[in-house]
C-alpha cells in the first residue's frame, strides 16, 4: 500500500464525497442509504456577507505548507493578510515533497508560517530552520499535542481545528498589535462560519455514538471519533497504514472477513489512495452492502472552503449510518 494524493478520480467531482451502500442485510442490525433521511443534512446557510473591516496595517506576508489549512489562515487573516499555500490540493504528496527555489524564496518573505507538523510536512519545518531571521511559526501537531508518529491528519479534528485557529490568530496580533481588533474580529467570524460545522458533528454523535467503522486509512480516525464511532480496523491494518507499508495477509483477511460479517457498520474509503489492497477492501465492503463514505486527504477539486469540504463528506456520513 502506497502513499496517496496525486490522482483524484472522477468520482470527485460532486464535491468529491458520496455515500454508497446496497441493500441490507435482514439479520445484520445494518441499513443501507435510507430512502427517507431521519433528518436533514446540514449545509452552510446563505449569507449575507458585511463588508469587510479595513485593515489598519499593511498585509503580513503568511505561507501555509498545505492546503489543509490554507482556506482557515485566509478566512483568519483576511486583508491583514497576503497568504501563500505551497501544496494546494493532490498537486503534491505532502510527505516526500521537495521545495524548489521558488518555494523557498516564499518562505524567505514570510512574517509567519503555518504548518501541519507531527512530520507530514517535515521540509516545511526544514525549510523555516535555514532562514534568518526566523519568521513566526503556528506548529499545528505542537498547538495540540500530536507528535511524530502520531496520526498526522490533524485538521479532521474538530477540537484541534479549534485550538490552531486560535493559535494563528494570536500569533497574527502579536505581529501587528495595531491590528488585534482586527484579528479578533476576523475571528468571531470564523467562529461563526464554523457552526454548521460542528451543528452536523452534534447531530451525527447523537445517534451513530458506539456504532463501528473500519477504515483504508487513518486520515478521517479524528472526525470518527469526534461523532462517536469506535474503530474496528484490525490493529494490525491499522500500523502497517500508519507506516506507509503493505499490511500482513492474515489483516487483510480479518479486515474483510469483518465486512462481510456486518461488525463494521460503515467503512471509510480515502478516495486519494492507490494500491490494490485499499480497492479490494471497499469492492468486499459494497459487496457485503456496507456503506462506503468517501473521503479525501487534501481539498478537493471544486471546493473552495474547509467548511463546505468537510460538511459534504458530514452528510456523507449521516446518510450512511442513518
Amino acid at each position: 500500500m502506497r502513499r496517496y494524493s496525486v490522482l483524484v478520480p472522477a468520482i470527485l467531482a460532486l464535491l468529491a464525497v458520496t455515500a454508497t451502500a446496497c441493500g441490507s442485510d435482514s439479520g445484520s442490525g445494518q441499513a443501507s442509504a435510507p430512502t427517507t433521511a431521519a433528518a436533514a443534512p446540514t449545509t452552510v446557510p446563505p449569507t449575507t456577507t458585511p463588508p469587510e473591516e479595513t485593515c489598519p496595517v499593511a498585509p503580513i506576508p503568511v505561507v501555509v505548507s498545505v492546503d489543509q489549512w490554507g482556506d482557515i489562515v485566509e478566512q483568519l487573516g483576511g486583508s491583514c493578510t497576503e497568504v501563500t499555500t505551497i501544496i494546494q490540493g493532490s498537486s503534491a504528496d505532502p510527505h516526500d515533497y521537495e521545495p524548489t527555489a521558488a518555494d523557498t524564496a516564499k518562505f524567505s518573505n514570510a512574517r509567519l508560517v503555518v504548518v501541519n507538523g507531527a512530520d507530514y510536512d517535515h521540509w516545511a519545518g526544514d525549510t523555516v530552520k535555514t532562514l534568518s531571521p526566523q519568521p513566526a511559526v503556528v506548529d499545528a501537531g505542537k498547538v495540540v499535542g500530536v507528535k511524530e508518529g502520531d496520526n498526522p491528519h490533524i485538521w479532521y479534528g474538530p477540537d484541534y481545528v479549534t485550538k490552531v485557529s486560535q493559535a494563528v490568530t494570536t500569533e497574527l496580533s502579536a505581529l501587528e498589535p495595531t491590528a488585534a481588533t482586527y484579528f479578533a474580529n476576523r475571528a468571531t467570524e470564523w467562529n461563526t462560519a464554523l457552526e454548521p460545522y460542528f451543528a452536523e458533528i452534534a447531530s451525527i454523535k447523537a445517534t451513530a455514538a458506539g456504532q463501528t467503522f473500519g477504515s483504508t486509512e487513518s486520515v478521517f480516525d479524528y472526525m470518527a471519533a469526534a461523532v462517536g464511532l469506535v474503530n474496528a480496523t484490525p490493529q494490525g491494518y491499522q500500523n502497517a497504514a500508519g507506516n506507509h507499508s503493505d499490511p500482513a495477509p492474515g489483516d487483510v483477511a480479518r479486515f474483510q472477513q469483518a465486512l462481510r460479517d456486518k461488525s463494521m457498520a460503515v467503512l471509510i474509503y480515502n478516495t486519494q489512495t492507490e494500491g490494490s489492497i485499499p480497492e479490494q477492501i471497499r469492492d468486499v465492503a459494497t459487496g457485503s452492502s456496507v456503506p462506503v463514505v468517501d473521503v479525501t486527504e487534501t481539498v478537493p477539486p471544486g471546493v473552495d472552503s474547509f467548511v463546505a469540504w468537510q460538511l459534504a463528506q458530514l452528510n456523507a456520513l449521516r446518510a450512511a449510518l442513518a
